[in-house]
């Protein structure tokens, strides 16, 4: 199925359970339909087969709670990150459903998404909808460079991938993907190629009003979006 009919299929179901959002296994899904790399993942019902998937998927492993009340799901205890063995995962998957069966209702409550862990450098990428202007682009550095330095770059879309290359070149941090201090160079083109291809969904997507792609790793091999949401 292309990106754009994927798309449509989801903002569809969305409306009809009446969210201005998309989650997070979602937001992935349409993104895969344009090419762009994210994070394996398998929305589970149950332990056992969560520890199939990380088999599959192999250890160490991410938990991730998926349910249609919660959009900050760190600040909430929705995220387990580093999970190393058969045993850690079949602990955490039962506290976290514990947790949240609780707290919302089993239609609200959609599962736990396990996810492969991937590293490298942390970028992010935004979008903002302007009712003039159209869709405007924004990447960064992530953690403390766009908290604190609010090191980002803007451009609107779309663009192409030697404007993205343009954009990272603004950052004062794209020492860090260029081989700082002995470390290997980050895949910088498959970066620019996944900023152009979320411009070209952009321009096929117009009622995206929001979108954080956050965190985006980036290593010598890949760059992967390991979270993200939309706004329609």
């Amino acid at each position: 199925m292309r990106g754009e009919e994927r798309a449509r299929r989801i903002f569809s179901t969305a409306r009809e359970e009446k969210r201005s959002y998309v989650l997070e296994y979602e937001v992935k899904e349409i993104l895969k339909g344009y090419d762009i790399d994210v994070t394996k993942e398998v929305v589970c019902k149950t332990v056992d087969e969560a520890v199939q998937v990380a088999k599959n998927i192999g250890f160490p492993i991410v938990l991730k709670i998926v349910s249609t009340e919660v959009v900050h799901k760190s600040d909430s205890g929705g995220v387990k990150l580093g999970i190393k063995s058969e045993e850690e995962l079949k602990a955490e998957f039962d506290k976290m459903l514990a947790l949240y069966s609780g707290k919302f209702s089993a239609e609200a409550l959609k599962g736990i998404s396990v996810q492969e862990m991937v590293s490298g450098e942390e970028v992010i990428i935004g979008v903002l909808k302007d009712s003039q202007f159209g869709h405007m682009m924004m990447v960064g550095m992530g953690g403390v460079f766009v908290e604190v330095f609010k090191d980002v770059a803007y451009r609107l879309a779309p663009i192409t991938e030697a404007e993205a290359m343009e954009m990272l070149k603004e950052l004062k941090g794209f020492r860090l993907l260029d081989g700082y201090r002995g470390r290997k160079p980050a895949n910088v083109k498959s970066l620019c190629e996944t900023l152009s291809r979320v411009s070209t969904a952009l321009e096929e997507l117009p009622e995206i009003k929001e979108m954080d792609l956050n965190p985006v790793f980036v290593n010598d091999k890949r760059a992967v979006i390991a979270d993200g949401r939309i706004f329609i």
